[in-house]
């Protein structure tokens, strides 16, 4: 490795130490041959390198996860729920590791309208906190999360056709979402040129790593 690689990193370090990482995904919900827990997969893993790279903390996963109306594709709890998991956990960090702010590495589409209301938990805990959804890419169980999959070992690029088998792929046999969703339609198309890389679902992890990183870096600096 590089040397002025080197001491970015160890400065990145150094002035990360009091901070945290914190994922959030879902962890039951339908991904046609895809993993059920594929969005809680993603941002651990996101979460845990950005902590590597920094030296952050890692706070674990969040167990529950909120959707948006009209979409029935797992088993998700109510924003209070979510935000109730949320707030002891950050409650313990910052108590038991003296952590000073997090980032929440959100996973899951559905999850969306939590983001403001964690910049509210923020202040009330005292912690400066960033949201990073950068890992939620294109429609659910479509392209991008499915080459997310393939890099990271959890699918075989070669099942793609039975993959599309599954009406939950891209929310294409739920005609009530469709009506409701512009951007569900709109997705529609990309599934029928599916392309699933390997090599692309790297660049998006490592996108969605540098994002993490780089929020990681500002929280040090507005301390």
């Amino acid at each position: 490795m590089p040397r002025g690689q080197s001491s970015r990193q160890s400065s990145s370090s150094a002035s990360c130490v009091d901070l945290g990482v914190l994922a959030l995904g879902s962890h039951r919900e339908r991904h046609g041959i895809l993993p059920e827990d594929l969005d809680a997969k993603l941002a651990s893993y996101v979460a845990l390198q950005a902590s590597l790279r920094t030296g952050a903390k890692f706070l674990g996963t969040v167990l529950s996860s909120h959707e948006l109306p009209g979409i029935n594709t797992g088993s998700h709890q109510s924003k209070k729920q979510v935000l109730r998991e949320i707030r002891c956990r950050l409650k313990e960090a910052k108590s038991l590791l003296g952590i000073k702010g997090v980032v929440i590495v959100n996973g899951h589409g559905g999850n969306s309208p939590l983001s403001a209301e964690i910049l509210r938990l923020g202040e009330e805990l005292g912690l400066r906190m960033e949201w990073d959804s950068t890992i939620v890419q294109g429609p659910h169980a479509g392209p991008q999360e499915y080459s997310m999959a393939c890099a990271l070992g959890l699918v075989d690029a070669g099942q793609v056709k039975e993959h599309l088998k599954h009406p939950e792929v891209g929310f294409q046999g739920m005609p009530e979402v469709l009506r409701r969703y512009r951007w569900a339609a709109e997705a529609l198309p990309q599934l029928e040129r599916f392309r699933v890389s390997k090599g692309k679902g790297k660049r998006l992890l490592e996108r969605s790593i540098k994002s993490v990183v780089e929020k990681l870096i500002q929280l040090s600096r507005s301390s």
